[in-house]
């Protein structure tokens, strides 16, 4: 990430450096703070997760005139050399920092979390953390603040910027004219790619070198047009001004949508301006060049590796912030990190004289088998889970507990179920039963799949996340976007015409969290969460369920001889099994006072105006319930816990061990389903 310029001290002495320029360690200085507020939720810091392609282009700047000198006065490159600079330089702060993390990760992370960590720990040591992230949650999705090594992304960029740019040089080192038209080509290409891959794959246009090599080439072009030129770097106040408007404006102002694509370039010419401008005496370079500036840009490498593990660690551990004054005292903690990373392990380390490869590579071999043995510990183990007590890993088990193998499961691109997730369970076969559903289905999948193997009935699922399993129904939900929703409506229209394609089919079992679509908000852990249902003549979402009930019906009796529905499991407003987990783990909960319980009549009241919907129904005979409260509830309470385990992912979604003990009150929807 941020490197600093080279200074007597660390400069090898058999190449000429350029003078010190402290206004480089100032525009740092702003790189860095801007990264760190944006990341703490300081407010006005809209795009400040930009100045992290402030550093490529300094990291360009500087470490392509170290090359482009070396090329020019030698006609060759001391790439071990190079390489050493660059190894002690960076490789002890992130060691210092990995081990650091890995402890207090050891302490505090759950063991998925901690798995995954493990993971993170082994590609950031070999420099392949970006890829890692690319084929994971994208940098602005929720998750991704869990994850402690998140910012070494941007470190395995410039390595693998590193590992490159010498061997294109050495590679074309013949012809320096040919040379430069290639960084020329390649930067005009990876900056059209960027910009051409942003609207389709944003993830891939943020993690990985290619779309990314553009603003680290800003920088080596314009090393060597300063060292081919013999250039001063002083022109006019105005581009100062200029360069710092775009950077200071991409930094407020920049929005995650559409990042990187062409907005990256506005930082990035911003900083192209102001290095270019650098020596020119002005305001702005005095101010960049003031002692407070320079010292924080100095710094700037161990607070860049300082801060986000602070940051993760501290919101795990304290389940969020309390205010701005505790998010303000974790920033303090990072930068006093930073000061003492700096002093004690880089300063030591960038001052060592002499030292050759061998030695060097063998003092690097001991921190890096260490992390990535703790790393393979930690996925090797399943993140260890031993380390909490058994009131812990009840719960830690349950949060592991809500994946399932959704191997069998395709989406056409075309026919009667175009663009429509199905997922076969049972045997093999045409289906005889169809189950259809929203995320409570996709929690029941186990039991459904153990149901129909022992019917040995073949079935299909039919599910969507948030989507009411009605027809004509549109919903907009605010954790949802616009196409979300629409996706939601286009699907069930798409399953009406559908069923009607099974010819083998006999019964049919509905399966929904009714009380959301009822009331329209979650509750609890969630009640932030609304849906808003529309259509069949409007109304409040209890009117707009019923007639869409009323009008699915008669379609659904043409297709299907009986019409089961699930009864909504009880919600335990504020459980959550990872939360729960978690501060136990921690002493913030006794085991006592973990909300694992739920008086059954206020159960019953939430419940119930979603089962309203269904009674007129289900006393007529038209459908037939299913009911999972006698085994989730006694006669007073409804509890997340059976038989010394937790049934409950979180509020509303039950686990896999719950589906599967579930499995037997499935059998009158597929006991009429034989040949």
């Amino acid at each position: 990430m941020p490197f600093r310029e080279p200074t007597p001290e660390s400069t090898i002495s058999s190449l000429p450096h350029p003078t010190y320029r402290p206004e480089i360690d100032g525009l740092r200085m702003i790189a860095v703070l801007a990264v760190v507020l944006y990341h703490f939720d300081v407010p006005g810091m809209a795009g400040g997760f930009a100045g992290v392609d402030v550093f490529f282009v300094i990291s360009g700047y500087l470490i392509g005139g170290i090359l482009w000198r070396d090329l020019s006065e030698n006609g060759r490159l001391h790439l071990a050399r190079f390489y050493i600079r660059r190894v002690k330089r960076l490789a002890p702060a992130y060691f210092a920092m990995a081990g650091v993390t890995a402890m207090a990760a050891w302490v505090v992370f759950l063991p998925f979390e901690f798995r995954e960590f493990g993971k993170s720990l082994i590609a950031a040591t070999v420099y392949l953390s970006n890829v890692l992230f690319w084929r994971g949650e994208g940098y602005f999705d929720i998750g991704a603040d869990m994850k402690a090594l998140l910012h070494t992304w941007s470190l395995a960029v410039e390595e693998q910027f590193y590992i490159l740019l010498p061997l294109v040089m050495l590679l074309l080192k013949a012809s320096r004219r040919v040379l430069l038209w290639a960084l020329i080509v390649g930067f005009a290409a990876s900056f059209a790619a960027s910009v051409w891959i942003t609207p389709q794959s944003q993830t891939t246009a943020f993690y990985l070198f290619p779309f990314r090599a553009w603003e680290l080439l800003a920088g080596v072009l314009l090393a060597i047009h300063g060292q081919s030129r013999q250039a001063r770097f002083s022109w006019h106040p105005g581009l100062s001004w200029l360069g710092l408007v775009l950077v200071l404006g991409g930094l407020l102002w920049i929005e995650p949508g559409g990042f990187p694509g062409w907005q990256a370039a506005i930082p990035v010419a911003g900083t192209v301006l102001l290095i270019l401008n650098g020596r020119q005496a002005n305001p702005v370079n005095r101010a960049l060049s003031a002692p407070l500036p320079v010292f924080i840009g100095q710094v700037s490498y161990s607070l860049y590796l300082w801060h986000w593990p602070v940051l993760v660690l501290s919101k795990y551990w304290r389940d969020g912030y309390a205010g701005p004054w505790e998010a303000a005292g974790w920033m303090v903690l990072s930068f006093g990190l930073a000061v003492v990373s700096w002093r004690y392990v880089e300063l030591p380390f960038r001052r060592i004289e002499g030292a050759r490869g061998w030695p060097v590579l063998g003092a690097l071999a001991l921190p890096t088998g260490a992390m990535l043995a703790i790393g393979a510990l930690a996925y090797v183990k399943d993140g260890v889970p031993g380390r909490f007590g058994p009131e812990t890993r009840t719960h830690i088990a349950a949060s592991a507990d809500f994946l399932q193998d959704f191997s069998r499961c395709q989406t056409a691109t075309e026919g009667h179920f175009a663009w429509v997730e199905l997922c076969p369970i049972g045997p093999e076969g045409a289906p005889r039963i169809v189950i259809w559903g929203d995320s409570h289905l996709r929690a029941m999948k186990e039991g459904l799949d153990q149901a129909a193997h022992q019917a040995d009935t073949p079935a299909l699922l039919i599910w969507r996340a948030g989507c009411p399993p009605l027809f004509g129904i549109e919903k907009r939900e605010s954790y949802a976007t616009p196409a979300d929703d629409a996706a939601c409506t286009i699907a069930n229209a798409t399953i009406r015409a559908g069923l009607a394609s099974l010819d083998s089919v006999q019964n049919l079992l509905l399966v929904g969290r009714w009380s959301y679509y009822a009331t329209g908000t979650g509750v609890g852990r969630d009640a932030r969460n609304t849906i808003a249902l529309a259509g069949h003549d409007g109304g409040t979402n209890a009117e707009v369920f019923s007639n869409a009930l009323k009008a699915s019906l008669p379609v659904l009796e043409q297709n299907f001889e009986r019409i089961f529905v699930l009864r909504q499991p009880p919600e335990i407003p504020f459980y959550d099994s990872r939360t729960v987990a978690r501060q136990l783990a921690h002493g913030q909960l006794t085991p006592e006072n973990a909300p694992l319980s739920l008086p059954r009549d206020q159960a019953e009241a939430r419940a119930a105006p979603g089962e309203a919907l269904f009674a007129p129904w289900l006393e007529a005979g038209d459908l037939h319930l299913i009911d999972p409260w006698p085994k989730l509830c006694d006669a007073s309470e409804c509890t997340v816990m059976q038989d010394g385990e937790s049934w409950y992912f979180d509020n509303n979604h039950l686990t896999n061990r719950a589906a599967r003990a579930l499995a037997p009150l499935f059998e009158p929807v597929f006991e009429r389903a034989g040949p």
